[in-house]
């Protein structure tokens, strides 16, 4: 069984927010693969369906980013999945809006979401996929900033970026060596 799973904060205020673009891509491939997150369990909003020929687990947890981890591990542990069978969605402050970039293993790199996920997982060798959000303008504060909705010239760039992270999930979840997929899909969206 593979993993797919979106970080983000729950709630209205929250929703198109640059800290939820791994939400607003599980989402998205919910959307085209007509799923739906109907199920929960240990504070994860989750479902099981068979993609690609793949058993996958999408999750999105609901415990706000912090805590990410909380919700991802006992659904893990749950369905008895394998670290090195889970993809994470995430947004990336050090990367421009429209760019990808797709990672075997790394550090938290200053991120609170995945270092609550590697804290609980105990590794930081799980596969993710970053969505460049770009940084704060001015002298506007980080929080502020990734707190912040996407503007309507922004979301068509980020619409692009997430049909491509969409693309990159399906190439996971056929089997192809996650170096291919890197490969394939590293990168500005054009």
């Amino acid at each position: 069984m593979k993993c797919i799973i979106g970080l983000g904060n729950i709630g209205r205020k929250y929703e198109n927010t640059r800290h939820n673009i791994g939400f607003m891509a599980v989402d998205a491939f919910c959307d085209k693969h007509q799923l739906e997150l109907d199920k929960q369990k240990f504070n994860g909003l989750y479902t099981v369906s068979v993609i690609k020929g793949e058993k996958v687990l999408l999750i999105e947890p609901m415990t706000y980013m912090n805590a990410s981890g909380e919700a991802v591990r006992p659904l893990l542990d749950y369905y008895k999945v394998k670290t090195e069978d889970i993809l994470v969605l995430y947004d990336d402050l050090d990367m421009p809006p429209g760019r990808l970039r797709l990672r075997p293993k790394g550090s938290a790199g200053g991120h609170n979401g995945i270092r609550s996920l590697i804290q609980h997982l105990g590794t930081d060798e799980f596969k993710r996929i970053r969505i460049g959000i770009g940084r704060p303008p001015g002298r506007m504060k980080v929080p502020d900033f990734v707190l912040h909705k996407f503007s309507d010239d922004e979301m068509i760039t980020m619409d692009r970026v997430i049909e491509r992270t969409i693309e990159a999930c399906e190439a996971f979840l056929t089997g192809e060596r996650f170096e291919n997929v890197m490969n394939q899909y590293n990168g500005d969206v054009n």
